[in-house]
């Protein structure tokens, strides 16, 4: 098929019906989404006085980039649907291929509008939903109550030689931290036991970790405690090991989608080298998703045309379901391929690219079986 693209008043008029269409599909979309449990959940809290009237608005306002995020890929997808399906019944598909207009010809406005669509989606999951999320967290005042972390500082023969135990934690504040020091070198393979501290608060700075209120207790070669002493302050875990540690714990409570791509990058990395296989591989995951799912706007874009293109007296009944029954399968897959992606039972390349190239080809199977 020959592609060649000069704007025309066929251009304009095409872009304004699927515009207008999927805008319409994106409104519906989000409140469907917000109406039902958000909303009354939200009215509750507000009666009950856990928000003022303008904080209750504000979170629902802040709710809003997590549904576009969704809402625009299913938006084009409807609102392209609905045009097409309404050009066929109105016998204009028809002209349009009876003066020379090949599909590809037919389809390249909504294409170009899909590829906005595709980098407000990106933005939405790399900045919106990240800052969205984090303004939520701290107007709920979101506690991680009774959250425990631990971090194991190893040699470069992969050896323990500092265990960090915190009891509960929120933002650079440390509440009962236990450190088991292994710096008692027995043998050239093994480190023993040589110190605990128990403090009973900390807090974690970009170069270092203090903590206060510390019982500190000797241990003796047998494991038989022989000193025990009290000291105002310790600072433990120093330099860029305290920065990244700090990345890891705070972290370890967030979702990714509270995380910006570069952050989330960063993250990553330190979980590679860490060895947290599962965390490693689901974020990887998830991170290949920010780039792989918005461009599934184009590709339901052109399979909403695809599904619009039916003849006069055929029931539109169908495209609809099968639109419709499209959305379902890839929303309700997407866990199961975060799973496959946890466990490494895939690559999360792959468990991240899989689903798109499922709907390209169910794009050239309707293709196909159009005859276009």
């Amino acid at each position: 098929m020959n592609f060649s693209f000069k704007p025309t008043i066929y251009d304009k008029y095409i872009l304004k019906q699927v515009l207008f269409s999927t805008i319409g599909a994106i409104l519906l979309f989000t409140i469907v989404w917000i109406a039902p449990e958000m909303l009354l959940n939200t009215i509750k809290e507000t009666i009950a006085g856990e928000h003022t009237v303008k904080e209750a608005i504000f979170l629902l306002i802040l709710e809003l980039p997590k549904i576009l995020g969704k809402a625009f890929p299913v938006g084009l997808l409807l609102g392209t649907l609905f045009t097409f399906d309404k050009l066929s019944k109105d016998s204009e598909l028809t002209i349009f291929r009876a003066i020379g207009l090949s599909f590809t010809r037919i389809i390249t406005p909504i294409v170009m509008l899909s590829l906005v669509f595709t980098a407000l989606c990106f933005i939405t999951y790399d900045k919106l939903i990240p800052y969205a999320e984090n303004k939520k967290h701290a107007i709920e005042g979101r506690v991680y109550p009774n959250i425990q972390y631990m971090y194991t500082q190893k040699n470069e023969n992969n050896q323990p030689i500092l265990a960090v135990v915190v009891s509960n934690f929120r933002k650079n504040k440390m509440e009962n931290i236990i450190v088991l020091d292994f710096s008692r070198k027995i043998y050239d393979d093994v480190h023993g036991l040589n110190k605990i501290y128990v403090a009973k608060r900390g807090i974690t700075y970009k170069n270092r970790w203090d903590l206060y209120d510390v019982t500190t207790y000797k241990i003796s070669p047998d494991g038989i405690f022989i000193n025990i002493a009290n000291k105002r302050r310790i600072s433990i875990l120093k330099g860029k090991v305290a920065s990244d540690v700090n990345m890891l714990m705070s972290y370890s409570v967030k979702r990714e989608r509270d995380i910006t791509n570069s952050d989330l990058k960063k993250y990553i990395k330190l979980l590679k080298k860490e060895s947290l296989d599962e965390e490693y591989h689901y974020m990887l995951n998830k991170y290949f998703q920010r780039f792989f799912h918005p461009f599934v706007c184009v590709l339901l874009a052109i399979m909403g045309c695809l599904l619009g293109f039916s003849k006069p007296r055929e029931q539109r009944l169908i495209g609809f379901t099968i639109a419709i029954g499209t959305i379902f399968i890839y929303y309700i897959t997407l866990p199961f391929f975060d799973l496959l992606a946890e466990k490494g039972v895939l690559h999360p390349f792959l468990t991240a690219i899989i689903p798109p190239l499922a709907f390209l080809g169910a794009i050239i199977a309707f293709y196909k079986s159009k005859d276009l």
